[in-house]
């Protein structure tokens, strides 16, 4: 609110002059804006007429924010969460590695088939007693063995039925046998391996191998 009103006062003297400009700062500073004016006359002995129109300005106070009403304010929005970025796996650390030419098979190593450094064909008969044998070994009528007159020990020999075209190797430990005719005495399991038992003698060939 604004008010105006204006009074006018005589001084008739300089400290009574230096009062009044005093008090019309003093209002000044309060916010009250007060024209001064001064009349003098060329004799000292006038008065001074100081008309003072103080304005009244009023403050201008800031407007109040307006007061939402609950119906109109704004409930914060949820942010919209960004969808993943598809990303490829790191690759497998077999794939990463250089590839290599597979390696190859090994070959498989063969038996070289032992050479025949003698053949031929004879009488052979069977012994199951159980003894020494002329090698120092104990007779196992179980095991594929024979005797020879002649061949080293050890030495391996195939011996076949011609009748049956069966064959078994046997390896020689023993002498014998001693008996015209016959040329291998064969261990109970070699001769049943190739012909039966009960025919006790027959003739076989034979084919040493080297």
């Amino acid at each position: 609110m604004v008010g105006r009103h204006s009074r006018t006062r005589r001084i008739s003297s300089p400290a009574a002059i230096a009062a009044t400009a005093a008090v019309g700062v003093a209002v000044a500073v309060g916010g009250t804006v007060g024209a001064v004016r001064l009349t003098s006359g060329t004799d000292d002995s006038r008065p001074v007429a100081i008309e003072i129109s103080p304005t009244t300005v009023a403050s201008s106070t800031p407007p109040a924010s307006p007061t939402l009403s609950p119906s109109a304010s704004a409930s914060p929005t949820p942010s919209a969460t960004a969808s993943p970025t598809p990303s490829r796996s790191p690759q497998a650390a077999s794939r990463a590695k250089a590839r290599t030419a597979s390696p190859k098979p090994s070959p498989k190593k063969t038996t070289k088939a032992p050479s025949v450094v003698d053949s031929g064909s004879c009488g052979a008969s069977f012994y199951s007693e159980g003894q020494m044998t002329a090698n120092g070994e104990n007779f196992n009528p179980d095991a594929l063995t024979a005797a020879h007159k002649t061949l080293p020990f050890d030495t391996k020999v195939r011996v076949t039925n011609p009748a049956n075209g069966k064959s078994v190797t046997v390896r020689i430990n023993d002498r014998g046998p001693f008996i015209d005719g016959r040329c291998l005495d064969l261990s109970r399991a070699a001769f049943a391996s190739i012909a039966s038992l009960d025919v006790g003698a027959m003739t076989v060939r034979y084919e040493v191998l080297g």
